[in-house]
């Protein structure tokens, strides 16, 4: 296993793709399977947001202050994802807005990997280097082991993310 940050970073969006997709081709009638694949977005997103948050986003903020904007704007767009997953954490499959709920965090989600992906890590990889990449990589897998698996209370995430952006 890789400890670069960003290679770390790649694969959990791999893993978020997969389950992306394996929603999107479910027939509508098998709520169950929805439900399950739902549950496991949950789980996937909430760890993935946590160690952005708590590890990747202020040591980025810190050593690359010109990406600042960049890391606000990602901290807002995981605020985001993290309502709908409260949102959808609270739902069962067959709630009406259940299937809509879960295409628009995915739509969300996506835009946001991509963004990450194709702008944002170039940027980190050349202003970071290797060295400093790995040590953040380090971090991200402490910090995944401690990481929730299911979203928390708004109030206590809104703290989290206030202390991390002052």
């Amino acid at each position: 296993m890789s400890t670069d940050a960003i290679v770390i970073l790649r694969d959990d969006h791999k893993q978020i793709r997969k389950v992306f997709k394996d929603f999107q081709s479910t027939e509508d009638t098998a709520t169950a399977r929805k439900g399950n694949l739902v549950d496991t977005m949950i789980e996937l997103l909430t760890q993935h947001t946590y160690i952005e948050n708590e590890v990747m986003y202020p040591r980025v903020r810190e050593l690359l202050p010109d990406l600042e904007d960049d890391v606000l704007e990602s901290y807002e767009e995981h605020h985001v994802a993290d309502v709908l997953v409260m949102e959808l954490a609270g739902m069962k499959p067959t709630d009406e807005r259940f299937t809509a709920k879960t295409m628009v965090l995915i739509e969300n989600v996506t835009h946001h990997m991509d963004e990450e992906e194709q702008e944002w890590f170039p940027q980190v990889r050349e202003g970071l280097g290797r060295k400093a990449l790995q040590e953040i990589g380090q971090e991200l897998i402490e910090a995944k082991k401690k990481a929730p698996s299911r979203p928390s209370e708004p109030s206590a995430l809104k703290k989290t993310i206030d202390a991390v952006i002052g």
